[in-house]
């Protein structure tokens, strides 16, 4: 006999199967009713059942599961560096997204429901203690991308995002600014290890800081337009403003614009991952590249090194970071 399919639900309840599917991959666009209805009828019908089944006939899971934040720009880059490299060693991958209403331990638990041979976290706000029992609670190798400091529970992929604002700074050092602002968003997972990049060169250089820091956690356009909006309200404007990453770098691009401020002959702007829209010919925003590619088939060598053999210590992969100068970014105006 063979085993029920999405379609089945669907005939069976009268319904799309795409609707049948947004329910069983739990994304959003049903109903609490249409869910209880979808996940009864699947019960019923053995789909469930059988899915388990096939999974836990085999000697041994293939599956590495994969927690990300979709809203951060570079991350969807780094999965899809996932999957080429999983398919190489022999893996599959297998997603769950972060969002305003789940959080990584939800994701975490939602992936061991397929018996993935390890769990790869990219970009959580966990605390490291956090990210130590996540680890325990597991039972599985779990590999941490961009956030974690070296932990002997857990391996860890970061980039040299301190090593990559210190050149930044250096950069616009050597262009002649000296009044260099730093927008500081605590609510990014990294912004810690940046800002600290930042001071150490701004120090190596004998110069005054000026770090303004955002308000809440959040750390998007709005978060540099917040920052722009203020820089604009002081009697004279730095010569050149820096962020923790690219979304609020164009977001403070934006207010600066309309304000009549000219990028870079009045104000140079500098980010920080080179998103996709860094690279846009109405932004070409100077930044700092953490390759997405490099990271994405680190996370999974790290993953399936100690899958294959779980004894073996987890360890710390960096991936060297590189500034990407563009036309943000010049010398300072000539007061």
């Amino acid at each position: 006999m063979r085993e029920p399919t999405m379609a089945d639900i669907a005939a069976h309840l009268g319904v799309s199967r795409q609707l049948v599917s947004i329910v069983l991959r739990d994304m959003p666009g049903a109903s609490d009713a249409t869910r209880r209805r979808v996940t009864d009828a699947a019960r019923e019908l053995g789909y469930s059942l059988n899915l388990g089944a096939r999974t836990l006939r085999q000697s041994r899971s293939r599956q590495l599961g994969v927690s990300f934040v979709p809203v951060h720009p570079t991350e969807p880059d780094v999965v899809a560096a996932m999957y080429p490299a999983a398919a190489a060693l022999g893996y599959q991958v297998v997603l769950s997204a972060q969002t305003g209403s789940r959080t990584t331990g939800e994701c975490v638990e939602e992936l061991m429901t397929y018996r993935c041979a390890a769990i790869i976290v990219i970009g959580s706000d966990l605390s490291a203690g956090e990210l130590a029992d996540l680890a325990e609670r597991c039972g599985v190798p779990l590999v941490v991308v961009g956030t974690a400091a070296p932990d002997p529970r857990f391996d860890v992929v970061r980039s040299t995002g301190a090593h990559g604002l210190s050149g930044a700074t250096d950069h616009l050092v050597q262009l002649g600014h000296r009044a260099i602002a730093y927008v500081h968003s605590p609510g990014l997972p990294v912004a810690p290890d940046r800002r600290r990049g930042h001071l150490r060169a701004m120090r190596s250089h004998g110069l005054a800081t000026d770090i303004i820091t955002t308000r809440g956690p959040d750390y998007t356009e709005e978060a540099g337009a917040a920052a722009a909006r203020g820089l604009l309200a002081r009697a004279t404007l730095p010569t050149a403003v820096m962020a923790a990453n690219d979304q609020a770098a164009i977001g403070m691009l934006g207010v600066l614009a309309r304000a009549g401020v000219r990028v870079p002959q009045d104000v140079s702007v500098s980010g920080f991952d080179d998103s996709r829209v860094a690279q846009l010919s109405c932004f070409d925003l100077t930044t700092v590249r953490q390759d997405p590619g490099r990271m994405g088939a680190a996370a999974v060598s790290a993953a399936v090194r100690r899958a294959d053999a779980p004894a073996l210590a987890p360890q710390t992969m960096v991936v060297e970071t590189e500034l990407v100068v563009r036309t943000s970014t010049g010398p300072p105006r000539v007061r």
